[in-house]
């Protein structure tokens, strides 16, 4: 990636925001791991040009870290939990695929309204990269919401924080390589907790439809 770089700065946000909306279409839980590793390489990608940009070693230490918990040790655990409990396909929506995409355009189109424009001040030249990063908050938000499976909602919240990681760079909000460090760590803790906890829901339960979950007793 070229530093300052408008269109490649837009363009690497955008395939982040595209694998979202994919993700809210897909209908199988591999491909939603699929889209996450795709955005998670993205932004070990957008980290490690900053961390070059820097020459700072322990930056260079964090985008690897980064890599290497949200492309490989996160994407395992989660299509292990699949392959496991035989989780192919996704549970469905709240809403349909077409209502899907209509809020999808809704939430871009207020990501792009007046109410945000004065957050262009942050970084005026890369002010359509800094919106759509905006827009993939709100998307992953919606993913979270709409979706009914405990899988698909904890990949919504994974890309939610990849889509804040986003924002902050194009924002130009640095963390101390502490803090990346203390997050990245936070992460691999909640993906194990999660995936177990969500493994003897479905041994419990059968299901990690959160709606069916509402209707279960335990015997």
């Amino acid at each position: 990636m070229i530093p300052g770089s408008p269109q490649i700065l837009f363009l690497l946000a955008s395939l982040i925001f595209g694998s979202v909306i994919f993700m809210h279409l897909s209908k199988r839980n591999t491909t939603i791991v699929f889209f996450y590793i795709i955005q998670s390489l993205v932004v070990s990608g957008l980290l490690l040009d900053l961390s070059i940009e820097n020459a700072s070693f322990f930056l260079i230490l964090t985008a690897t870290i980064t890599l290497v918990v949200k492309a490989i040790i996160a994407p395992y655990f989660f299509r292990r939990l699949i392959h496991r409990h035989n989780l192919k396909f996704s549970v469905s929506t709240y809403l349909n695929g077409p209502l899907t995409l209509v809020v999808l355009v809704l939430l871009t189109t207020f990501s792009y309204s007046h109410f945000f424009i004065p957050l262009s001040i942050l970084n005026p030249q890369n002010e359509n990269a800094l919106l759509i990063a905006l827009a993939m908050i709100f998307s992953s938000l919606f993913l979270i919401i709409n979706r009914k499976g405990a899988l698909s909602q904890m990949m919504g919240i994974l890309s939610l924080e990849n889509a804040i990681v986003t924002f902050a760079y194009i924002a130009g909000l640095e963390a101390g390589p502490a803090l990346q460090m203390g997050i990245l760590f936070d992460i691999l803790v909640w993906v194990i907790i999660a995936t177990v906890f969500a493994s003897m829901l479905f041994k419990q339960f059968g299901s990690l439809d959160v709606n069916e979950m509402k209707n279960l007793k335990e015997e």
